[in-house]
């Protein structure tokens, strides 16, 4: 027989390092003769779509499209040291430091524009459009690649270098006060699941999640976030398990340690919360890993709804819910 249950999973995440641990993230950024830009940072883009990030960032600080930056990651030959791609941290962390370069870049760009716009100061001159111009004068203006060009022949380069530090502080061991991580991220999810009473068999059937992310720079790579992070809870829930034995791995190959494929990843329903952090770019925060975790209990609490066993260690395999249903029933 086959029973349906649906199961609620919350989590809150508190992203970086943490701790007061040193945090730091830097990054260096160019603006060319052709208005084209070079961002240049240690931070690995390993699928998260970090790199897409510092692109839009760097774009929309200087009127352009996003596809005329390029983003130079770990070489490790000419990129400033930006941390480890981990903690759910680069879109935070990094991209301050982008936002920090870029506007120190766009500092001397402006001078410059001022003077051959003849304006009396830098606040009085915008980028917008590929075009350098005076507030609220759009007929004063010009080419953002020709006022680069010309203050390169005048011996003007717009060069941005500069560092962001993650405030966080070390839990007092007294009093269990500090801040040992900042920002948290939540997430909510609900999942839905079929359950086989005779072979124990779990079938995702839909996974409904909710994530604050602060602001989403890239909505579609935010929902692509979620997907991949439904879909490594379901592994965790339902498949992964590191097999030992007197210190060696017993399932070493993919033919012996499961990981969900297409056909286990469940309909996904993401539901992006905007609540902007203030003290991240653009009020965004990170959603890496935070996308996975309430995955898992909600999936677990969803078995429990189905057929009334608690499953207490993971993954909640077929044998597992097996022997539960054959005991005394939980509820």
């Amino acid at each position: 027989m086959k029973k349906r249950g649906r199961g609620l999973g919350c989590a809150w995440y508190g992203t970086g390092y943490g701790n007061g641990f040193p945090d730091v993230s830097s990054a260096f950024v160019e603006i060319h003769d052709d208005g084209s830009v070079s961002v240049l940072t240690g931070a690995i883009d390993v699928g998260q779509g970090s790199s897409t990030i510092f692109a839009q960032i760097a774009a929309e600080e200087l009127g352009i499209d996003a596809d005329e930056v390029t983003v130079i990651s770990g070489d490790t030959d000419t990129t400033p040291d930006s941390g480890t791609s981990a903690a759910t941290r680069h879109t935070y962390n990094t991209g301050n430091a982008v936002i920090k370069a870029v506007t120190q870049a766009k500092a001397g760009l402006l001078a410059y524009a001022a003077r051959a716009l003849h304006c009396t100061s830098a606040d009085g001159i915008e980028l917008k459009d590929h075009r350098v111009r005076v507030k609220g004068e759009p007929a004063r203006s010009l080419p953002l690649a020709e006022v680069v060009s010309q203050a390169r022949l005048d011996g003007e380069r717009f060069l941005g270098s500069e560092s962001y530090t993650a405030r966080t502080t070390r839990v007092n061991p007294e009093t269990g006060q500090g801040s040992p991580y900042w920002p948290y991220a939540f997430g909510c999810q609900v999942a839905e699941v079929e359950v086989d009473t005779e072979t124990g068999n779990v079938r995702v059937l839909k996974v409904v999640a909710a994530h604050d992310l602060g602001k989403a720079i890239n909505p579609l790579q935010a929902e692509g976030q979620i997907a991949g992070g439904i879909a490594q809870g379901v592994g965790f829930a339902l498949l992964e398990e590191v097999q030992l034995s007197e210190g060696q791995i017993k399932n070493p190959s993919l033919s012996q340690y499961l990981i969900p494929t297409v056909l286990d990843t469940p309909e996904i329903h993401a539901i992006l919360v905007e609540e902007p952090e203030e003290t991240g770019p653009y009020g965004a925060k990170g959603l890496g890993e935070p996308a996975m975790l309430p995955t898992i209990a909600a999936i677990v609490n969803a078995i429990d709804d189905a057929v009334g066993v608690r499953i207490t260690s993971l993954p909640a395999t077929p044998e597992k819910i097996l022997a539960a249903l054959a005991g005394p029933s939980k509820t």
